[in-house]
Parts: C-alpha cells; sequence; structure tokens
C-alpha cells in the first residue's frame, strides 16, 4: 500500500481558543514495506499528522491518497480502517472487554470472521507482541499490568492484518521485556513486508529499526531521508530535540581513541564487527 501526503495543512479551529495551524505544506510519500521513524519535538504535529490517514481528521488544504485514491472521496471508511491499523498512544487506556480473547478478537468479529479464523488470528496476535494465549486470552484485560495491558491493545490492532501499522510512542512508559517484545513484533512485521510508521523519541528504536527517518518541526519536514544521512547531520539531531544513539556515541569515542573504524555501525553487533575488523587490520591476535 503507498501513502501520499499531498501538500497538507491542518489547523484546529475552536470557539475557545485561538485558531493555531499545526501541520503546513506537508507533502511526503510512504512505499509499501517502508519502514519509517516520525520524529520531532513535542507540538511538532506528529500525532495530528498521522490521525489524518484513517480519516479521523481531515485537511483543511491538500489531500491524503492510498494508492492513489483520495480517501476523502474515493474509499469507504471501513476499507482504509481494515487496511491502516493505528495504535494510539497509552492505547492500553481504550481497553473495554472482560477478557483479553473478547478484546482482540472484537474487530474480527465486526468483520465478521470465521471462529476459525479468529482464534487462529487472535493467538497469532497474542504470540506476537509476547504473551502465551493459553495463559491469558480468559484473563480481564484490567488485572494485568502495565506493559501487558498495552500488548493486549497493539494486538488488537495486528489481529486485523492491516497493510500498514501506524504507532504512536509504542514503547513509552515500557519495562525492558516489554518493549523487547513491542521491538520483536515490529521486526516480525517489517519481515512480513507491511508498512511501518513509528512515532518516537526514542533514537536506539530509530537506529536499531527504521530504514527512514521523518522529522517534524513547527508542524513542517525538517528532514526526510535515510537514518544514516541523519546521525551525518548533527544540527538536525539537535534541532529536533534528538541526541545521538548510544552505539554511534561509543563509536565517536573510540574513534578518539584511535580507533579507525570501517564501517559506520547502528547496533551494539555491528560495532562488534566493526571492531572485529579493525583488529584484522592492524593484525592483532
Amino acid at each position: 500500500m503507498k501513502i501520499e501526503i499531498d501538500n497538507l495543512s491542518f489547523g484546529y479551529n475552536s470557539p475557545w481558543i485561538s485558531p493555531k495551524t499545526i501541520l503546513r505544506d506537508i507533502s511526503v510519500k510512504i512505499q509499501p514495506g517502508e519502514f519509517i521513524a516520525l520524529a520531532g519535538p513535542s507540538g511538532s504535529g506528529k500525532t495530528t499528522l498521522i490521525q489524518h490517514f484513517t480519516g479521523l481528521l481531515k485537511p483543511d488544504h491538500g489531500r491524503i491518497l492510498v494508492d492513489s485514491s483520495d480517501i476523502w472521496t474515493n474509499m469507504k471508511w471501513t476499507e482504509l480502517r481494515r487496511r491502516i491499523g493505528l495504535v494510539f498512544q497509552f492505547p492500553e487506556t481504550q481497553l473495554f472487554e472482560t477478557t483479553v480473547f473478547d478484546e482482540v478478537s472484537f474487530g474480527l468479529k465486526r468483520q465478521q470472521c470465521s471462529e476459525q479464523e479468529i482464534e487462529r488470528r487472535v493467538c497469532a496476535a497474542l504470540t506476537s507482541v509476547g504473551l502465551e494465549p493459553n495463559l491469558v486470552r480468559q484473563r480481564s484485560p484490567f488485572r494485568l499490568s502495565e506493559g501487558e495491558k498495552r500488548r493486549v491493545a497493539i494486538a488488537s490492532v495486528v489481529a486485523l492484518e492491516p497493510d500498514v501499522l501506524v504507532l504512536d510512542e509504542p514503547t513509552a512508559g515500557l519495562d525492558a521485556a516489554g518493549e523487547s517484545a513491542i521491538v520483536s513484533l515490529l521486526t516480525h512485521q517489517s519481515m512480513l513486508k507491511k508498512s511501518i510508521i513509528l512515532v518516537t523519541h526514542d533514537v536506539e528504536l530509530i537506529a536499531v529499526l527504521a530504514q527512514r527517518v521523518i522529522i517534524l518541526h513547527q508542524g513542517q519536514v525538517l528532514f526526510d531521508g535515510l537514518k544514516q544521512e541523519l546521525f551525518e547531520r548533527p544540527e538536525t539531531i539537535v534541532r529536533a530535540g534528538l541526541d545521538f544513539p548510544s552505539v554511534l556515541r561509543i563509536a565517536d569515542k573510540l574513534r578518539c581513541l584511535g580507533f579507525s573504524l570501517p564501517s559506520r555501525p547502528n547496533t551494539l553487533a555491528q560495532l562488534k564487527q566493526a571492531l572485529c575488523e579493525e583488529v584484522q587490520l592492524k593484525g592483532f591476535s
């Protein structure tokens, strides 16, 4: 699925507050199978932008095109929201069913899937977020830990098997186990050639997972390119309110100590490989 944002502008207009423009002249193309990190300072318009993808907000100017069709003139909302799965920040606050199974299967039942298909998808979705289906299916979602609630909420979207998965800060507030489960989920979904748009401030996630990074600043696109290009532009990273990934900071310190690393690592495994290459080049044992 290809998503095209064409010259989009949007502002909130309320009788209780002064009109405020949030997004200005946004033009971005998202190709099938891309893994994109959407970053930027608080208030830059990230959450507002992703809410346009499924028609939750309508642009004041510009268009949202899905496979070349304008979502406001040529698409059914049910079809659009089946194909684009949107996970809000802190989605666990939206849980409402009495059991985990009912929570994750709610959307599938509305799509009138068969019982066998519902069982398959629910089990697969729970497993994908690191939860054992047989252990949690009959538990109340409200009696789970906060991290488990988050994963159940995400599983309810994953179970719909959307073409595009949009997640707003999915690891915020999670412990190491919960974050690891989300990373595994996103890695798996990417391997399935799903398009993923990850709203995050976590540069470690960007370094490990993303292929491309879009940075918003004051409602406009500040940067759009490969993550390697971003990490070569420290002034952009600072302006976006981000930090350098720890692995790059370590690599830079090693270079200051005289190591001429032959490649620029994004993960600790890549840094280890670069150090091994350095040792081999210098003939150390």
